[in-house]
Formats: C-alpha cells, sequence, structure tokens
C-alpha cells in the first residue's frame, strides 16, 4: 500500500519506520504545512500526525483528492462536526479516534464498566489524571476526555469534566494534566471517599506503542473491507466511512 504520512516529527518518523517494515511503500512525506493535496493525490491512503493546529487543514486536504486519512492527531475536536460534514460533502473518508492502542480501548471499557458500577454512589468522587512528554501541546489529551465522555455517559453524578485549574463542582470531573519529560502517556481513573479507594491506569511504555496502532488501525480496516473484493483505495474508502 502507498501510504503519505503527514506529520514528520518524532512520531512521524516512527510510522515510517513501522510501515516500511510491514511492506509498505512511503509514497510522500509533508513536513510542515507547505504542501499540496496534488502531493498526495497517488496514495492509498495517508496517516497525519502532526500538531493541533494544522490537523483539520490537512484532513481537508486529504478530503480534496479523495485520499482515505487515519488521524492520530488530537486537540482538534471541537471542530469534528464540521470536519464529518465535509468528509461526506466531498465523499472522502476519515478514521480518527483519541488512541487506537488495543490496551487503551481495553482500558476505555474497563473504565465503562467501573463508571456503571460506581453510578449512584455519590461519596465516591472521581479524578484523572494523565501526563505526557513535554513535547504534547493539548491539554488535557484526547484520550482523557475520551475516558471523561465515558464516566459522564456511564455514571449519574456527572455532567461535565474540568481541568484542575478550573472552578470544580459536584458534578464536574477533575483533570489532572502533567507534562514531564520523556513520559510516551499514562492515564489514571480514581475514585475515593473517606473509607477506600479505587484505581485503574493505562501506562504506555514507549511512543512504539502508539506508531505501531495508528498503522495496524489502518491495515486492518482496509483488510476488513477487502474481503468484500474492493480495490485497496476502495476498500479504505468504506472502511473508514463505516467508522464516522
Amino acid at each position: 500500500m502507498k501510504i503519505s504520512i503527514i506529520g514528520y516529527g518524532k512520531m512521524g518518523r516512527k510510522i515510517e519506520n513501522l510501515a516500511l517494515q510491514r511492506g509498505h511503500e512511503i509514497y510522500f512525506v509533508a513536513d510542515g504545512s507547505d504542501w499540496k493535496s496534488d502531493d498526495i493525490s497517488g496514495s492509498d491512503a495517508a496517516i497525519e500526525f502532526s500538531q493541533p493546529s494544522s490537523a483539520v487543514g490537512n484532513i481537508h486536504k486529504c478530503f480534496d483528492v479523495k485520499v482515505p486519512v487515519v488521524v492520530g492527531t488530537t486537540g482538534w475536536y471541537d471542530q469534528l462536526d464540521d470536519v464529518v460534514n465535509q468528509c461526506q460533502t466531498k465523499e472522502g473518508a476519515l478514521l480518527a479516534s483519541t488512541n487506537f492502542s488495543l490496551g487503551v480501548n481495553i482500558f476505555f471499557e474497563i473504565n465503562k464498566k467501573l463508571a456503571s458500577l460506581m453510578s449512584g454512589k455519590s461519596d465516591y468522587k472521581v479524578s484523572i489524571e494523565e501526563i505526557h512528554h513535554t513535547q504534547k501541546l493539548d491539554k488535557p489529551s484526547g484520550t482523557a476526555i475520551t475516558i471523561a465522555e465515558q464516566i459522564i455517559s456511564n455514571h449519574n453524578c456527572y455532567e461535565k469534566w474540568n481541568l484542575s485549574d478550573s472552578r470544580n463542582t459536584s458534578n464536574s470531573i477533575r483533570i489532572d494534566a502533567l507534562r514531564e519529560e520523556n513520559i510516551p502517556g499514562t492515564h489514571s481513573v480514581n475514585y475515593q471517599n473517606y473509607i477506600d479507594e479505587i484505581s485503574i491506569s493505562h501506562k504506555a511504555k514507549s511512543r512504539e506503542g502508539v506508531a505501531e496502532a495508528d498503522v495496524a488501525a489502518l491495515n486492518d480496516a482496509i483488510k476488513k473491507a477487502e474481503a468484500s473484493g474492493m480495490s485497496k483505495s476502495a476498500a479504505a474508502l468504506v472502511a473508514a466511512e463505516k467508522l464516522l
């Protein structure tokens, strides 16, 4: 498969290495925003891992030439509705997640189950902590926001989330977002009252896991759709559209 990589920082380079190891061809690499849609028009798919400020523009460029795009960048989800509308209007293909990691998605399921079990137990106060490397610009992480939204959906005591430096109320979930050197990503959920404390956590051991999850997500989606006899490009389009 011909893959274009959009964003050539540490993660982009790791994605490049993993894609080559898995037998893919790197069609184009975009380092920065000074590139055109035509640069990637011959790609089977693109992986976008840039910065929150440039992600949406990069996604639109993929839509313009109907190149399916997997997005690992977070911090732009306040524009998600508009991006999805543009995807449908331009007949594009978008596969976006706050975290493609298998371990994190198992953690998500545990988080939802725990929130459901704790629902109604208002004496237990919940909080979320996320720790990432200092190069991560968005706060809180997209994964932490997903965790908070899952708790809100499965727990009857909470309606919103706030960063720890914001005003917190009884119906809000406090998120502590910390930035430290060389931390790939750690997320924890904590429930406590005056008697005891219940915690769950996920700790990424390296950024390679994040890069591997992005490449695997694209690969798996295309394999599933190709089973119906589609071309790689058409298969990527259909597989991604099903995940909107």
